[in-house]
């Protein structure tokens, strides 16, 4: 199988978390090599399990989704798709948060469905999205 969704932070959270187990269902349901993150993600959840220091099972949480699904390094075309994307919210007046924005030029340079709960992905022209929860 080959890559197919790429999960936002929220949707990598709320399957570390289990509190949402219509996500956590449906990643077992997929081969691990269907899913990924990209790399902000992944920023995203070691900065939470940093802040945490004292919180060991997060970490262990953290470590093991990490060693299950892959991390993908943002590159040049994400950072065209990112460009393009900024501008057209900044002319609109209608910015997104730099590292959502981050992760939806992402999903769109590498092709894949992002999977998010967060509802300003809809703004975003031409991704796909799924909602786990």
């Amino acid at each position: 199988m080959a890559l197919r969704y790429l999960l936002d932070t929220n949707s990598a959270s709320y399957a570390l978390r289990g509190n949402m187990p219509g996500v956590r269902q449906r990643l077992l349901q997929l081969p691990a090599e269907d899913v990924a993150i990209s790399v902000i993600t992944e920023a995203e959840l070691r900065f939470g399990a940093a802040r945490l220091p004292l919180v060991a099972r997060v970490r262990v949480l953290v470590r093991e989704f990490l060693d299950t699904y892959k991390s993908f390094p943002w590159s040049s075309d994400a950072a065209v798709e990112y460009a393009n994307l900024r501008v057209e919210f900044e002319r609109m007046g209608t910015p997104i948060g730099p590292l959502d924005l981050m992760i939806a030029a992402h999903a769109l340079a590498i092709g894949v469905v992002l999977v998010s709960h967060d509802r300003v992905f809809r703004r975003v022209p031409g991704i796909e999205l799924e909602d786990w929860t």
